[in-house]
């Protein structure tokens, strides 16, 4: 009789050697400098194996000496990183206003940033000249062109998976080719990902803001317009075309039915608590201001009717998060976007009690924790991965 019973495999040396170097190079990521010793314990390698480790990773040039421990018993010992410069990365936040540009080295230290006002650029220059603008930052950064391995762009749509279009952006002009993402490639020269802006704004709450730990929650965010990104078992949903989260375009109590949205570029929820509607509730509140932001600042200041523009602004937000909430079911809400950080924990508190008057789920709602511009940080964390990817696994 034949025996079927099957002994795992071991690994192989090279395989596990792999496995070992990207278990180091990732705590040293995380951690900062650290002994052989240090690399040692925390993979439980011993000293020879952790020693040729990183004999093995400085050869690659992927982590270098960088002085030594110090005030301790004994011999001080050499102190290892990873090599800031095995690769760099950009990250892009676009409006139809501005493009925000950061480059980072594969440390995720931000060398420098540019912002490029965009008023008065032709649309079909406008791939080019957001190329330009990266240029720029590279040469502000210190790095030669063609230093980049990755670019991640944040834009207020989504790309169609199956069309590669770009999709509910028709605000964003310049950035409608059929062949959108190897023109922008091919400007950049380098590889490049273009993403939602609200995703890379989870992306960003997910790795280092309100929502770190968390599996499984929404970002609503808040500002002309308004979007979510849905994260559910540590994931972006996307949806089949690319545009889940796209709730904007939501039919909502307490706003008119809006048809032919793709024509006119707004929805139920956007008609009850986008910037535009938010200026004209301030307005009935006897808030007058040029923006939004300002009218919630403004409120924040003036009691009684302040009051009570807040209080309405959150039952309308409310409204839109009890529909998702429902569908979704999240352990988390997490508010970003201009509105939500004007109002700050005064308007987060009001979101949450209201929501909690009309859905049965109940999520915690907190507000961004990320400083600056999550879009942006959020597209460097996702070119940041992509090109660590790459650049310790072909060594």
């Amino acid at each position: 009789m034949t025996d079927t019973t099957r002994t795992p495999l071991a690994g192989t040396p090279s395989l596990l050697r792999a496995i070992n170097d990207r278990a180091a190079l990732e705590l040293l990521l995380a951690n900062g400098p650290l002994s052989r010793t240090q690399i040692g314990s925390l993979t439980g390698l011993s000293k020879p194996t952790a020693s040729q480790l990183l004999a093995r990773l400085e050869s690659a040039g992927l982590v270098e000496p960088v002085g030594t421990t110090a005030g301790g018993p004994g011999p001080n010992a050499q102190l290892y990183q990873v090599n800031p410069a095995c690769g760099y990365v950009a990250g892009l936040d676009v409006t139809p206003a501005r493009v925000k540009v950061a480059v980072a080295d594969i440390t995720g230290v931000v060398l420098a940033e540019h912002t490029a006002v965009t008023k008065g650029w032709p649309a079909a220059e406008t791939v080019e000249r957001t190329a330009a603008a990266v240029a720029e930052t590279v040469r502000a950064a210190g790095l030669a062109p063609g230093s980049l391995r990755e670019v991640v762009v944040g834009v207020p749509g989504a790309l169609d998976p199956a069309s590669g279009k770009l999709r509910y952006a028709s605000h964003l002009p310049g950035w409608h080719s059929p062949r959108l993402l190897a023109e922008v490639t091919a400007a950049f020269g380098t590889p490049v990902s273009v993403e939602n802006d609200v995703n890379l704004a989870a992306v960003a709450e997910q790795s280092s803001g309100a929502a770190r730990g968390c599996e499984d929650f929404v970002l609503l965010w808040v500002e002309e317009g308004i979007g979510a990104a849905i994260v559910i078992a540590g994931r972006l949903h996307r949806g089949f075309t690319g545009g889940a989260g796209e709730v904007g375009y939501m039919p909502v109590p307490g706003a008119p039915v809006v048809h032919k949205q793709r024509r006119k570029n707004s929805g139920g929820f956007q008609e009850l608590a986008g910037g535009p509607a938010v200026l004209a509730l301030a307005q009935e509140h006897g808030l007058a201001a040029p923006t939004a932001e300002q009218a919630i600042a403004l409120a924040l200041e003036t009691p009684g009717s302040g009051d009570r523009f807040l209080e309405t602004l959150a039952e309308r937000l409310a409204v839109g998060l009890a529909v998702i909430a429902s569908v979704v079911d999240p352990e988390l809400v997490v508010i970003s976007g201009g509105i939500p950080t004007a109002g700050g924990d005064r308007l987060r508190g009001l979101v949450e009690e209201a929501l909690a008057h009309i859905s049965i789920p109940r999520p915690e709602v907190r507000c961004s924790t990320v400083p600056g511009s999550p879009v942006l940080h959020g597209a460097l964390q996702r070119a940041l991965a992509t090109a660590r990817e790459a650049v310790f696994s072909t060594h």
